[in-house]
């Protein structure tokens, strides 16, 4: 009889058993299901919210680039202008070589300079206002419509 309720007891832990697997099978499979609908619904917020902190991140990433690029631009146009000056500098530095060099060619011609005619104009009205002034004679009438 011990044998008996024992094979009893042993069917009854089964079918228990059994039951209990069944339910918990069960509870798995329904969780499953619910974490699958969860999904779904937070699916569609999760990847909104992706696609916000993304335009975040592109919006953000454009300024530092735009600002970059204004430091790029700014540094080139520094740097053209330095160039620019120092190419003024040195045309100018070899306009005056030449020029000089020109006027000594020609002081060595006997040509005279702009200062040399310069001078001998002021000599030369200097000495017609005196020679006038000792004469008593007036000016030639186109000689003063010049001045």
């Amino acid at each position: 009889m011990a044998k008996k309720l024992k094979a009893l007891a042993d069917r009854a832990g089964e079918r228990q058993l059994a039951a209990t697997v069944r339910d918990s099978a069960q509870q798995i499979w329904l969780a499953g299901l619910g974490a699958f609908g969860k999904t779904q619904e937070e699916g569609a917020k999760v990847f909104e919210a992706l696609v916000k902190e993304g335009r975040h991140l592109e919006s953000r990433t454009r300024r530092i680039a735009e600002a970059r690029v204004s430091e790029m631009t700014s540094r080139f146009g520094k740097t053209a202008g330095q160039a620019t000056a120092k190419a003024t500098a040195t045309w100018d530095k070899l306009e005056q070589v030449f020029e000089d060099r020109v006027a000594r060619a020609l002081g060595r011609l006997g040509v005279p300079t702009n200062r040399d005619i310069q001078s001998l104009t002021k000599r030369v009205e200097t000495l017609t206002a005196n020679v006038q002034k000792l004469t008593g004679a007036r000016r030639p009438r186109a000689a003063a419509h010049k001045r």
